[in-house]
């Protein structure tokens, strides 16, 4: 293998939605030489920049974990993971565990390397079932994760590499930070295909109709579970913020403005200017009634939550959507 300059930072999942806002905001904060890998082609990735090492690997490789923290890597950002919305998460259980090789390999590469920090970009689908069966739901605290009954197969396998992360700590000493994401949107991610989440689903429905003329709209469920959704910028600052402060975890990052998927037709439609004809598919995939942030600890350790209001993130994710939908027409 050929002589490689030292890198300050790893990202893994770079090429995906997160990591990608990731590295463009290790890249603003300057000063930091970043490592990019993920297994998507380079043309394939979501942002790529390059003044970045860029690196096409599969990580549920060990030998491709070994060469990703190579030359003395200070953090790892572990945001890779086979995973989409609940349409590709309820079909693809096996592939989504398959993710825990990446959390494995990458943590034993991490540790034989000396790396001093590593993230782990974890679900708020660790969350137990059984409180989440109300749409008025209580919001969920770190706590909520046990007894364990996760979402099956994504769920479990976030779960699963949490408890790894936290006995790589114990047993080998190194530093490890778990982050609880809670419903990440915003531009620059997939917004259709399968993988795309509710916030971008909707987004795409709502402009195909505009565009279309056929004002009516397919909603997944009966629209009264409910959830919360974060805007990206909140979720990269919440991340920073965390390994940055040697937080641990597990610590809850999403916001705790609960929404039913009927308000957010609502929200989308009103920046949109339409109202459309609602029909309600109660045979696809709807996942929990209902899900919340309880963000009392993030609160109390590093004094800030995410704040960036459901209504202006909408506002940006719509017009990014917009945008790229018009351009291919």
């Amino acid at each position: 293998m050929p002589n490689r300059k030292a890198c300050d930072v790893l990202v893994c999942g770079a090429g995906g939605f997160i990591g990608g806002w990731l590295v463009a905001e290790l890249r603003s904060a300057g000063g930091l030489s970043i490592r990019a890998v993920d297994i998507k082609p380079l043309e394939q990735w979501y942002q790529l920049f390059e003044d970045v090492e860029n690196l096409t690997l599969d990580l549920q490789d060990r030998a491709a974990c070994e060469r990703a923290v190579a030359s003395g890597v200070r953090e790892v950002y572990n945001l890779a993971s086979n995973m989409g919305g609940i349409g590709f998460i309820e079909h693809n259980k096996a592939l989504c565990m398959l993710s825990v090789l990446i959390n494995t390999h990458l943590l034993m590469a991490s540790r034989e390397a000396e790396a001093q920090k590593y993230l782990f970009g974890s679900s708020a689908c660790v969350y137990a079932a059984d409180k989440q069966t109300e749409s008025n739901v209580t919001a969920l605290r770190e706590e909520d994760a046990y007894p364990a009954t996760p979402e099956d197969g994504y769920g479990w396998e976030k779960l699963f590499s949490e408890r790894m992360c936290q006995h790589f700590t114990e047993d080998f000493g190194l530093h490890t930070c778990i982050a609880r994401y809670h419903n990440v949107y915003g531009p620059h991610g997939t917004f259709d295909g399968g993988r795309e989440k509710a916030p971008a689903a909707i987004c795409r429905k709502v402009i195909s109709a505009k565009l279309s003329g056929k004002h009516e709209i397919e909603i997944w469920g009966d629209g009264h579970q409910t959830r919360s959704f974060m805007y990206i910028g909140d979720c990269i600052k919440g991340t920073r913020l965390m390994i940055d402060r040697d937080i641990p975890g597990p610590l809850n990052i999403g916001s705790n403005e609960l929404v039913s998927i009927n308000q957010l037709v609502d929200i989308v439609e009103e920046i949109a200017g339409v109202r459309l004809k609602r029909r309600y598919n109660l045979r696809a995939p709807k996942g929990v009634n209902g899900r919340n942030s309880d963000n009392t600890r993030i609160q109390e350790i590093m004094g800030w939550q995410p704040s960036i209001s459901l209504r202006d993130g909408m506002e940006k994710t719509y017009r990014w959507i917009y945008d790229k939908m018009s351009a291919e027409r």
